[in-house]
């Protein structure tokens, strides 16, 4: 294991509970239902969304959610509708949690869109209307739309040393192909029986795990390979961060030095603003960056192989806009006010150029994994 990382011990343990949600949401029911016999207005209280309800705690390093609430009410014109969506998302989610069966976000919204008897109405006449709904309900009941048994798309998968098991099936992610075992939109139900690896390695192409792969990276640095495929899916970030206080594994992550993979790795560390209410359970504060940084155009002579910032600069007419408008809004954020990040930031700003992974294949293809990061990590040369 490098000397500048260190396995921790478990800070959760795993706690998937269907039990919990459906008591929750009979819960709701009930209150809905006592309201109406008691002749009453029945309402639900969901937690803001926007930027006006959300703040970064500098205690747990994370974007939160405030406290901030709305009240969605049946007998009035301007809610009653959503207030009938919530309830209809609510019973399915309760079905689906019972039987113990997920559907997509899709499936979500065709399984409840139907004409409204006696009227011309639908329930749902777009998936845009449902959607925010199941927001809603992760707000209000306090848990991931995953453990209502509602999935995205899958992207991203893992490659190391680790057993996982999943349902009845048990498996080795580092002998599946080449490929690694692919992430699904809900990991909540996984569990880790073995693990035979030091640290976990995100990497934001799949281009450069492949390549770490090929060259035998996991097996020789005892590291677990997580390929984000550019930002990160909930299914990835909750994966790494489970992977970190369940299993006590130090979380190491491999971007562009660009923008938008900054902000990849601020995500996966500090949490988002449109899932600020899930940060507690998708974030990982702990994490490291190891890469792409400014510093490394010079120190692995890359001078010549970098690319160009997309946009006009802040000291030109019509600036800043494009990489530049990001990388001064990425300086204001509270995570990267500390020294190492805004040199980096201001260097980028100052050079106009951006690095990809890739450009590491000017050394030769082998490098990123021989030289670069064995280096990298095991001197400890990580921004926080």
């Amino acid at each position: 294991m490098p000397k500048a990382i260190k396995r921790e011990r478990p800070k959760e343990k795993f706690s998937y509970d269907p039990k919990k949600v459906l008591s929750k949401l009979e819960e709701y029911g009930r209150s809905v239902l006592e309201a109406i016999k008691a002749g009453k207005n029945p309402y639900f209280d969901i937690p803001t969304r926007g930027l006006n309800n959300v703040y970064f705690d500098e205690k747990s390093r994370l974007i939160k959610m405030g406290d901030k609430l709305s009240r969605r009410y049946f007998l009035n014109v301007a809610h009653a509708r959503k207030f009938m969506q919530t309830l209809l998302i609510m019973a399915y989610v309760k079905r689906l949690v019972a039987e113990g069966k997920h559907a997509s976000l899709r499936e979500a919204y065709y399984a409840n869109k139907h004409t409204i008897p006696g009227t011309k109405e639908n329930t749902f006449e777009d998936q845009r209307e449902s959607d925010p709904i199941i927001e809603d309900l992760e707000r209000m009941l306090g848990v991931l739309r995953e453990e209502m048994h509602i999935t995205a798309d899958r992207r991203g998968y893992i490659y190391g040393d680790i057993v996982i098991r999943d349902g009845e099936d048990e498996f080795n992610a580092s002998k599946l192909g080449s490929g690694g075992w692919a992430v699904p939109g809900t990991v909540e139900h996984i569990q880790f029986p073995e693990i035979n690896v030091d640290y976990a390695l995100v990497v934001e192409t799949a281009a450069m795990a492949d390549r770490l792969i090929e060259e035998k990276f996991p097996k020789k640095e005892k590291a677990l390979i997580i390929a984000t495929q550019g930002q990160a899916s909930r299914g990835v970030r909750r994966l790494i961060h489970r992977l970190h206080y369940e299993e006590g594994l130090p979380i190491i992550v491999f971007t562009d030095g660009d923008p938008y993979g900054w902000y990849i790795y601020s995500t996966i560390k500090q949490g988002s603003i449109n899932l600020a209410y899930l940060s507690d359970k998708l974030a990982t504060p702990e994490a490291r960056f190891v890469g792409m940084t400014m510093d490394d155009i010079k120190r692995y002579g890359l001078e010549n192989v970098t690319e160009k910032l997309k946009g006009i600069p802040p000291n030109k007419k019509g600036g800043p806009t494009g990489d530049y408008k990001r990388i001064l809004e990425e300086m204001e954020y509270p995570w990267f006010q500390n020294k190492e990040w805004q040199r980096q930031l201001k260097m980028a700003l100052k050079w106009g150029v951006r690095i990809e992974q890739q450009a590491l294949a000017n050394k030769s293809l082998e490098f990123v994994a021989k030289e670069y990061l064995p280096e990298k990590i095991n001197n400890g040369d990580l921004l926080p």
